[in-house]
This record gives structure tokens, C-alpha cells and sequence, in this order.
């Protein structure tokens, strides 16, 4: 389905960007824009709804078929594989939602961590890395469309 992918290149781009900008626009001449727009990839709501939607679309995604075009007697026949769209992308989609979602639970949580606080402190940790390896995902999404897992 071509709204997916689209969807899936445009948040797992944004959300490397935002991962790797790390919260930090000062390298960044953005002052201008954010002033005039009243926009900032630092909103913490930004980020939240980012990270909603990065993560509802890869989970669609990862629930989308995959077509195959097969041909045969000169006839075009489309065959979906169930349950496995584009596996890294919706992967990749997941985890960087549930890193920008974790990010804002994190500022306004008081509880105490137990295991997924341990796995959320862990994506939190590699952020700026997972940004990057999102970013290039994106990318060779991009580039590769007709890719089983890519």
C-alpha cells in the first residue's frame, strides 16, 4: 500500500532527525523558523504525538502485506505474504515510537523502574545512535522499495 509507505519513510525520517538532533537545535540555525512558526522539534508534545504515530505506523505496516507480482501465462497475479509487510521499516518504526514515547513518560513519570524502565533507559541511552541507523532504514526504504525485508 503506497500511503503506508509513504508514511513509514516521512515519521522513521523525521524520528532519526529528531533522535540524532538530540533535543539540542543550538548547532542548528532554527531560531528564525521556530520563532516565526512557533515550532520546535524540542515539544515534548511534538515528540509525543512523533512517537504515537511513528509506532501506529509501523505496527501497520508490519500487519500489511506484501504484494508479489507473479506472472504467469501472461497474466499478472498479486500474492500477499500475511503478516510480513516491510520487516526492518516496521521494526525500526516501533522501536523509535516507543523511544520518543519513552522519552516523554520518562519526564513526567515518578515511579520507580522496573524491567521496561530498564529497556527504556536502554533505547535512551543509544538514541542519537538508533537515529542514525533509523535515518539510513528510511533511507534505503526510500531507495529499494521492492525489497522483501527492506
Amino acid at each position: 500500500m503506497p500511503q503506508l509507505y509513504f508514511l513509514s519513510i516521512l515519521f522513521n525520517g523525521l524520528t532519526g532527525f529528531v533522535l540524532v538532533s538530540n533535543g539540542d537545535d543550538s548547532s542548528l540555525d532554527h531560531q528564525d523558523f521556530e520563532e516565526n512558526t512557533r515550532f520546535s522539534l524540542q515539544n515534548e508534545t511534538f515528540r509525543l504525538i512523533l512517537g504515537i504515530l511513528t509506532a501506529i505506523t509501523g505496527l501497520l505496516v508490519l500487519l500489511s502485506p506484501y504484494t508479489i507480482l507473479i506472472i504467469k501465462d501472461g497474466i499478472p497475479i498479486s500474492r500477499g505474504i500475511p503478516i510480513l509487510g516491510d520487516l526492518i521499516p516496521a521494526l525500526v518504526g516501533l522501536a523509535a515510537g516507543f523511544s520518543l514515547i519513552w522519552s516523554f513518560y520518562r519526564g513526567r513519570s515518578t515511579a520507580a523502574g522496573g524491567k521496561v524502565a530498564q529497556l527504556g533507559e536502554t533505547f535512551f541511552k543509544y538514541k542519537k545512535w538508533m537515529g542514525f541507523i533509523i535515518i539510513a532504514v528510511a533511507a534505503l526504504h526510500f531507495l529499494f522499495p521492492q525489497a522483501l525485508f527492506l
